[in-house]
């Protein structure tokens, strides 16, 4: 048994190598070996059946040693070479996945650890990839890629499913496509059909459509775990599916990590802790990190659902329909759903996991898998497939790279700041923190203005037709790397010169200038206006600047000592400790707001220098020409080109 063992790698992956075990799925011919079958040996490789049963008897083998607790006396000395990855070769350092963490251990334990989580995942992407056989081309077209555990090596994050190519990809190339069926597609529009006879009418939480999303998830979470929608069981048994989407979904829905997993505690096994799955210490340490509150979003989360658990999954005669817990697997896992812990665990599924394509936010199985990469990769986009070209999908290409069988095909999560890919995703790229860096501002009309009617008149009729003004508007402020100043947005001192209108100025809030005045607040009004908004830009950094302070004193570090470092560093702490990930985002937009205050006191300065409304207006009219007592000069009195009398009008 040990030679044998020894021959298929099973052995060295016990020993604490980082072999992998293959599954039985696999199917190769002896024309070509597995790529775990060791180089220098001359026998046949064994046959699937062979390979079925040694793997059986390999991991009873394992369950024993691991029970009896003998699994350190397998720890060699020195530690094998490294196996050859099962799927492809390990991506580059600077890819990520959502689901990422760089967690490494020596101990014979955590070996065993992570042969049992390769196992699983080995028999997740198995169940879901032969979903996805049955739904091809139904549901899938041009599918050049299978769901597989994804690459992992010393230099890269450790990694979760993902999707590789089962065939050479050219560049440019579509490697899959989905199209927009109900089936499987799930939107906000499909959440207003499945939960339209429970939700009232017109139903807008503050979650928006990531939480409409996250219902349907949370519904299928509940059909999943054996209900199946039908009386007596739980769930809502829509929408109409065949059966083959029906495997699929639940094959899909047992593939997400658990919230244990995409805890701070749990998330080992190739997961990436989520914000919102953090403890209540290292969200506090995020909100005074980042000036794009994740208070904000947990409120609206909770607010959501305490409604929801009142009026909805509480009901005396729905509780059999939503139930608080379901189990998957036969009663071994149980799970939270129908309630606020697994609200906010479907809240952060779909944050991690939905794509925005072709004007909506969509959350599509098995492309949801798709790892990030900054390198030659494209964001998920819209386009047509079908016999015709006619049917609207979502496509994952190629870019400009070219991928080979057996590699991790890989796309990009977009050009979001190091704030945003946190909170969305739980990592930052090392590219988001050296090369960009974004913070964002807030500011609102006063409501104790005395012109707040009519500002918010101008803000909701005669901004932007296609996207009225809210009287509270969120800025983002940009500094790119070598770029020497930061200039904050044009439309967020348009706001603000309109929010400090004031005083002689006022009469441009007048009606008969209702239609013009926006357009007016795009340039300097005059020079006390412009201070005003000056400093509340100002104002407003010094604030956020103090407040990641506090946080650095709070937290006992000094993120001013580490500076953008080398990207190793930031490669490191891109995918460490929430505390790690907390101070690349507060270096990041430190940055940004220390090169916007500067570029604001200068302007500050210059206010002097600066041409107000009331000399374009007399421009415009002809009238900026200087005042001159000699009566020979025709610039006087009457202006240049006629005196009373002598003009030839038609009156």
């Amino acid at each position: 048994v040990e030679e044998t063992l020894a021959e298929t790698n099973l052995f060295c992956a016990l020993r604490g190598s980082r072999g992998r075990v293959a599954d039985e799925s696999t199917r190769l011919d002896s024309t070509h070996p597995p790529p775990f079958w060791p180089e220098t040996t001359t026998r046949r490789p064994p046959s699937a059946t062979m390979r079925a049963s040694l793997l059986s008897a390999a991991l009873a083998l394992l369950s024993i040693m691991e029970a009896s607790e003998c699994v350190r006396a397998f720890s060699p000395p020195t530690a094998p070479p490294p196996l050859v990855a099962f799927l492809g070769r390990p991506s580059s350092s600077a890819s990520f996945q959502r689901r990422a963490s760089s967690t490494s251990t020596s101990s014979s334990a955590s070996s065993v650890s992570a042969l049992r989580a390769s196992r699983d995942l080995n028999a997740l992407a198995s169940e879901l990839n032969s979903a996805i056989d049955a739904c091809t081309p139904t549901y899938f077209k041009n599918m050049r890629v299978k769901v597989a555990p994804s690459p992992s090596s010393s230099d890269s994050a450790a990694r979760r499913l993902g999707l590789v190519a089962i065939e050479d990809i050219k560049p440019n190339k579509v490697a899959l496509s989905v199209p927009y069926d109900d089936q499987i597609v799930l939107s906000a529009s499909l959440a207003g059909d499945v939960w339209g006879d429970v939700l009232p009418e017109g139903y807008d939480g503050w979650t928006g459509e990531r939480g409409l999303i996250a219902l349907l998830v949370l519904n299928e979470l509940a059909k999943a775990s054996g209900g199946g929608g039908a009386a007596g069981g739980a769930g809502i048994d829509l929408p109409a599916r065949k059966p083959e989407a029906k495997n699929l979904m639940a094959a899909w829905v047992k593939s997400l990590p658990s919230p244990e997993e995409m805890s701070e505690d749990g998330g080992g096994g190739g997961v990436c802790p989520h914000p919102l799955l953090w403890s209540e210490d290292d969200q506090e340490l995020l909100q005074g990190s980042s000036t794009k509150k994740i208070y904000r979003t947990l409120d609206d989360i909770d607010e959501d659902s305490a409604w929801l658990n009142e009026r909805v999954w509480s009901a005396a005669d729905r509780t059999a329909k939503f139930p608080p817990e379901i189990t998957l697997d036969g009663g071994e896992t149980t799970r939270a759903c129908f309630s606020p812990e697994g609200f906010r665990w479907a809240n952060a599924i779909v944050s991690s996991r939905a794509v925005y394509v072709d004007g909506a936010l969509r959350l599509i199985p098995v492309l949801d898998m798709i790892n990030h990469d900054d390198l030659n990769t494209e964001e998920v986009r819209g386009g047509y497939t079908g016999t015709f070209g006619t049917t609207p999908c979502a496509e994952l290409r190629t870019s400009s790279r070219k991928y080979n069988a057996g590699e991790e095909v890989c796309a990009s999560y977009g050009p979001l700041s190091a704030a945003e890919y946190l909170s969305d995703y739980g990592f930052v790229p090392p590219s988001r923190a050296e090369s960009i860096a974004v913070s964002e501002l807030t500011f609102e009309v006063s409501s104790d203005d005395r012109f707040y009617d009519d500002k918010l008149d101008v803000l909701e009729f005669e901004t932007y037709d296609s996207s009225p003004m809210d009287p509270t508007q969120k800025f983002d402020i940009v500094h790119r790397a070598g770029q020497p100043d930061t200039v904050p947005d044009p439309a967020l001192m348009q706001f603000l010169r309109l929010s400090k209108l004031d005083g002689k100025d006022a009469f441009l809030l007048e009606s008969i200038f209702r239609k013009e005045v926006w357009g007016f607040m795009s340039v300097p009004v005059s020079e006390s206006n412009e201070g005003m908004a000056v400093d509340a830009v100002m104002e407003a950094c010094r604030v956020a600047l103090g407040e990641m302070d506090e946080t650095e004193e709070s937290a006992g570090d000094d993120d001013t000592s580490s500076s953008s470092g080398d990207s190793d560093d930031d490669s490191a702490s891109a995918s460490a400790s929430p505390a790690a990930l907390c101070a690349v985002v507060r270096r990041a937009e430190r940055k940004a707001l220390t090169r916007t205050l500067e570029y604001m006191e200068r302007e500050r300065m210059a206010l002097d220098l600066k041409e107000y409304y009331q000399e374009r207006r007399l421009k415009d009219l002809g009238l900026d020409s200087e005042w001159n007592d000699d009566d020979e000069n025709s610039d006087v009195g009457w202006g240049q080109t006629r005196a009373p009398g002598s003009g030839d009008l038609d009156w």
